[in-house]
């Protein structure tokens, strides 16, 4: 018996930290969520913001990269003019609030085009890939999504908040529910090992 609480008191330990963080994401996820849903405006601009600074810390790392550690020249040149391209794009964030958020739509809008174009291409060259309808479906569906956002930026990023925000407290709600299991399930392995 010594042994099993031995073994177990860390997994109970754990366990009872455990409920607590997924606990405290949760309700954060739900406040959050419904933060956007009650703000979406305000929600939309702090996200173009954010795009902005990932632009420019992202362009400073890439050109770093360039200049450093990267072992063909290709490479290096490829991350320069990304690192660059970057750099620009965050520096025409911070310029205006409108332009931010446009530039986080048609951001979002070329990388679905180009992810779902790669995907249908894979899976339409690839007749033997597994679940390849789904592939082919989920082609279809992010280039056309993607192509949605680079036409109507601004009304499709609103509709996207929205979502965001939805989905925001549906994950949260999961996961309050998921940390009292974890809780539950935490104090019947302490009852069994006592």
């Amino acid at each position: 018996m010594t042994t099993n609480t031995v073994l177990g008191s860390p997994f109970t330990a754990l366990a009872k930290k455990t409920w607590q963080t997924v606990l405290v994401t949760g309700l954060l996820a739900v406040v959050l969520g419904i933060i956007v849903l009650v703000w979406p405006g305000p929600s939309l601009l702090v996200a173009g913001i954010l795009f902005g600074i990932y632009m420019v810390v992202s362009g400073i790392f890439q050109l770093i990269a360039a200049f450093t550690h990267l072992p063909s020249t290709s490479f290096r040149v490829l991350s320069f003019i990304s690192g660059v391209l970057s750099l620009i794009i965050g520096v025409f964030c911070f310029r205006d609030d409108l332009t931010s958020i446009v530039l986080l739509g048609l951001w979002i809008g070329i990388s679905w085009l180009f992810r779902g174009v790669a995907v249908l291409f894979a899976a339409i060259s690839e007749p033997g890939v597994p679940g390849r309808g789904w592939q082919i479906f989920y082609g279809i569906i992010s280039a056309l999504a993607g192509v949605v956002l680079i036409v109507w930026p601004m009304s499709s990023l609103t509709t996207l908040v929205w979502v965001v925000g939805i989905f925001l407290i549906v994950i949260g709600v999961m996961e309050v529910i998921t940390a009292f299991g974890i809780r539950k399930d935490a104090h019947l392995l302490d009852e069994q090992l006592a």
